[in-house]
């Protein structure tokens, strides 16, 4: 009964949400890997969130499927190249399908094509910000998706779960629905196990363990069940809630807002991090690695210190100021990352010097501090 209300007050007091929707969603299961009827009702679910007073951020895969339909297509390309051409290709359609589906119920939707660069460079993070914030200030409803067609493996998100987790800090959303072709997390794959126990609370994500991932590489998408739970990771660290659900059912989204039990809850974690601190740990791409001693280690985890040039063994990498790096201990391990307040040329300087050094041995000094606590998450 705790649970039921705590989800209950999650969806009272939503009044901005992520929606996702998986390309197995947008295939609907039909043959041709398209079904148009999911689209309209996704327009009217979303249209009647609005009507609740609800603003809604649609985070969608499925330029790849609708691409692959155009070309006659019957499995999934293979290569990044090949990818990239059937996302171009794809992609202009599948906004076409929403555009006119959305018109339909009066609502206007904008296209926000997004990178991992994007949101891993701080001040192209903000600007994402504000314009997805204009776009819901005009009331109308950004469809946001990865730039399949310039994104290259070591540059994308993974997959669209990923994505919209990171868009909620983003947005400064208060819950994630994820739609995907199951009713929710299981022990094991239900399609496979009969004995399956299905989760329907998950209140501490950092501990849950799912030893199976169903069709991760399925013809139409790559995220599986693990991609699905890191999302909820992501998002619970942020204080966000998430929702996995079955968006193969007509009427899932209205079901969840009106309060039911529809799909897996996962609770936020209670100590939640900055909208600064969680881009830190999840969104920035770090660029080199610190090495710390067992002492600064200590400092850092247990005393809340900052990172001070004498607790420093050694550097690994080449960033500049302003950049995120790793924190590790003396065996290469992370344990924190942060923002440099100097570059890994200064550093090699001054590793291990006293405070009261760095001025001497560089000849000027940024700060006392190589990494400000404020500037610091502990992994």
């Amino acid at each position: 009964m705790k649970k039921a209300a705590e989800r209950s007050a999650v969806i009272s007091d939503t009044r901005r949400v992520v929606l996702k929707v998986g390309s197995a969603v947008i295939a609907g299961g039909h043959p041709s890997g398209l079904d148009d009827r999911v689209f309209a009702n996704l327009a009217c679910s979303v249209h009647a969130l609005k009507v609740l007073g609800k603003e809604v951020i649609l985070v969608t895969s499925g330029a790849i499927a609708v691409g692959m339909k155009k070309m006659g297509l019957k499995e999934r390309p293979k290569s990044i190249p090949e990818r990239q051409a059937v996302a171009a290709l794809g992609q202009s359609s599948l906004m076409g399908l929403y555009e006119g589906s959305f018109s339909l119920s009066g609502e206007k939707v904008a296209q926000v094509l997004l990178t991992h660069d994007d949101l891993a460079d701080r001040r192209r993070f903000l600007n994402a910000r504000n314009t997805l914030m204009t776009l819901l200030s005009l009331g109308v409803v950004p469809v946001v998706n990865e730039n399949d067609t310039v994104a290259i493996d070591e540059l994308k998100f993974g997959d669209n779960d990923n994505l919209a987790a990171l868009v909620t800090n983003v947005i400064e959303a208060d819950l994630l629905v994820i739609l995907t072709d199951i009713d929710g997390i299981y022990d094991h794959d239900p399609k496979r196990d009969t004995t399956a126990r299905f989760i329907p609370t998950v209140d501490d994500v950092d501990h849950l363990t799912v030893d199976w991932d169903g069709e991760r590489d399925s013809r139409y998408g790559t995220g599986g069940v693990h991609s699905k739970v890191e999302a909820a990771r992501t998002a619970a660290h942020f204080g966000v809630s998430t929702i996995v659900a079955n968006g193969m059912v007509n009427g899932t989204i209205e079901r969840i807002f009106r309060g039911e039990a529809v799909g897996t809850f996962f609770q936020p974690v209670q100590d939640r991090l900055t909208s600064k601190k969680h881009w830190i740990a999840f969104s920035a791409r770090p660029t080199g690695r610190i090495f710390v001693d067992d002492g600064a280690m200590a400092a850092l985890i247990d005393g809340g210190k900052s990172l001070l040039a004498s607790g420093i063994t050694g550097i690994d990498g080449r960033f500049d100021t302003g950049e995120v790096v790793h924190c590790v201990n003396s065996d290469g391990k992370e344990f924190a990352r942060g923002i440099s307040g100097y570059s890994s040329y200064e550093l090699d300087k001054i590793k291990g010097k006293k405070t009261s050094e760095i001025e001497e041995v560089l000849g000027y000094k940024y700060s006392d501090e190589i990494i400000n606590r404020d500037n610091l998450v502990i992994i």
